[in-house]
């Protein structure tokens, strides 16, 4: 090798080297896959380094074999980094043990232990029969007695649903926290299945009288999720003494997949809402279990974040639901508004869409469809994740229910975020963020020319400042603040409390996104083992928050003389909302978060006008 060349290789291969460790030591972290595969591939290029310099000075083929052996090591090891799929346990040390046998009303169950041993834990329970086979895209059917006892000590599959790229999920975790922090240990994915209808239980070791019950729905778009996901827990809010219930449901196309053979099948006619039939069922046992279990039947809050919160606004609209529970608790989505954002369409809509279905997989029948694999259905092209207006599980639009005082909740307890909307607008303009050259066009795609420009006037200030921060806030405004807005109203009217709230508390994680307040509500921060995410602060709050949540499922206000402020039922005179953040207390709604509700009501009001007039 001459001299030229020699100084070529020593300032090229290390900078070429460097790069492309780097390149997959980020990659490895963002594919959460096993550890071996990233220590593998840390051998493969040490290896590789070491070999290179030895035949630096030898023909070109040989000087190539360390190089096309690590891409092909590094090929294999990035094909195969993803996380593995394990059962959860329900416990979260080493070696839990055992409850006592505890007899439900259709047979025994034996759960776990939390650490401490204050909570008993039941994952797993069923409450209907598996909706497989012949029961897929059916009414969820009553559960039927089994013999033995069945071990409830893992939580049971997670309904079918399609997995999110784990580089995604870290890379939006990346933006949240706005840094990188290398976390190298493998996180599993929970188990899924058609075979998806169970509960989990927490209740306290010690019952010396029936206990308030708070039922959990989670989010996911209606199309993913689990009941077992750690910031909803219910470890710590039963040992403030309410039992606390998580639930799955069917997602997406087993969940919400409508067709006029599937209503013409039905004893009742309905198709389009299995999901939240499932919950209903859900309901249902829990009712008839609630003595079993140490539970207040009379004493059922239902909970739900994002779009569990909008199926908690239809189950306060549902009259299937009518005597199921008391109280209501909606964070981040709601459906009580005249024209719903997200997660409602007509039964029309619904109908079309489940033929578009049937033709893409070449199915001239449901017979036929019902025939083809989970795993194969769940990739269907069309996005299941919309409730349906059916005429059975909802008989009129959810806004109509609340006009006529017809809704099934006694008090209700809802709110939202600062920053709901970031994490589903930034993502689609990842590679062209919003700027104050583009932002009126992209205003005006979404809203049409006449509303996209009222918007872009109401926030030309904001726009002025960050463009990018403003387009944001305007479909926070209109996804999730303005529907809840609009719920708080009209609960208000009906006659009951409403409890609403702003959570507004920055973090080094998701912080004020859509979801960040959950792990706050249910007690679950001081669980979080990353230290750069909360602090005392935030494990202060999360107290406070879970005592105004345990109180409202107590005595249906979150106010007692365990709280240091005092939490007024919503007045719109007053126009006043609950701040839950380093600030707690009551603060006047800003008057642009004002204005702007009132222009997503006129923009609402068009967009009836121009269905009505088609």
């Amino acid at each position: 090798m001459s001299k030229g060349k020699a100084i070529a290789f020593w300032i090229i291969f290390p900078i070429l080297t460097i790069i492309f460790t780097g390149i997959i030591v980020f990659y490895f972290d963002l594919a959460n896959g096993p550890l071996f595969l990233f220590i593998l591939e840390m051998i493969a290029i040490g290896l590789f380094i070491i070999w290179r310099i030895i035949l630096r000075n030898r023909r070109f083929l040989l000087r190539m074999i360390p190089t096309i052996s690590v891409i092909i090591v590094t090929v294999i090891a990035v094909s195969l980094a993803k996380p593995t799929v394990e059962r959860k346990s329900a416990a979260y040390y080493s070696n839990p043990v055992s409850t006592e046998v505890l007899t439900l009303k259709n047979g025994k169950v034996k759960g776990v232990y939390n650490e401490d041993k204050k909570v008993e834990i039941y994952a797993g329970v069923p409450y209907a029969q598996a909706p497989v086979g012949e029961l897929r895209w059916k009414e969820p059917q009553p559960l039927k007695d089994w013999n033995g006892t069945l071990d409830c000590s893992y939580f049971a599959p997670r309904a079918m649903q399609k997995d999110q790229s784990p580089v995604i999920s870290t890379l939006v975790d990346m933006y949240a926290e706005k840094s990188w922090h290398p976390d190298y240990n493998m996180h599993p994915l929970q188990e899924m299945s058609e075979d998806c209808l169970y509960l989990n239980i927490w209740r306290p070791s010690t019952i010396n009288e029936p206990l308030p019950i708070l039922v959990y729905i989670h989010g996911g778009s209606l199309t993913s999720g689990s009941s077992a996901y750690e910031d909803y827990n219910g470890e710590e809010m039963a040992k403030t003494g309410v039992i606390m219930i998580t639930i799955a449901y069917r997602l997406g196309v087993f969940g919400y997949f409508a067709h006029e053979s599937l209503a013409n099948e039905s004893p009742n006619g309905t198709t389009g809402n299995y999901g939240l039939l499932d919950q209903i069922q859900a309901l249902k046992w829990i009712n008839e279990n609630a003595s079993y279990f140490g539970g207040d039947a009379n004493k059922i809050t239902i909970a739900g974040e994002s779009a569990g919160s909008s199926s908690i606004s239809a189950l306060c609209t549902s009259p299937l639901a009518k005597g199921l529970f008391t109280r209501a608790i909606g964070e981040s989505s709601s459906l009580v508004v005249k024209l719903p954002p997200h997660t409602y369409r007509s039964k029309d809509t619904a109908l079309k869409m489940g033929n578009d279905i049937l033709k893409e997989f070449n199915c001239s029948s449901i017979e036929e469809l019902r025939k083809v694999s989970a795993d194969k259905l769940i990739n269907t092209k069309y996005e299941n994740s919309a409730m349906t207006l059916d005429g059975y599980a909802l008989t009129k639009d959810p806004y109509q229910v609340y006009l006529d005082k017809e809704n099934n909740e006694e008090v209700l307890l809802n709110g939202y975020n600062v920053l709901e909307a970031d994490a589903f607008v930034i993502p689609t303009y990842l590679m062209s963020p919003t700027n104050k050259d583009n932002i009126l066009e992209r205003l005006k795609k979404s809203f049409g020319d006449e509303y996209g420009q009222k918007f872009y006037d109401l926030y030309k200030a904001k726009i002025e400042q960050d463009a990018f921060a403003a387009f944001n806030e305007i479909f926070s405004i209109y996804w999730f603040m303005y529907p809840h807005y609009s719920w708080m109203n009209m609960a208000y009217e009906t006659g009951i409390n409403v409890y609403s709230y702003q959570f507004t508390k920055e973090n080094g994680f998701h912080g004020t996104y859509h979801s960040g307040e959950m792990i706050y509500a249910y007690g679950n921060v001081k669980k979080d083992t990353h230290s750069y995410r909360y602090n005392e602060s935030d494990k202060e709050l999360s107290t406070t928050m879970l005592t105004y949540w345990s109180n409202f499922a107590k005595y249906g206000s979150p106010n007692s003389s365990e709280v240091t402020q005092y939490w007024s039922s919503y007045d719109p005179t007053e126009q006043q909302i609950f701040e839950l953040g380093s600030n707690v207390g009551l603060k006047k709604i800003p008057q642009l978060d004002l204005d702007a509700f009132a222009l997503c009501d006129e923009y609402s009001e068009y967009l009836l006008s121009q269905k009505e007039g088609n």
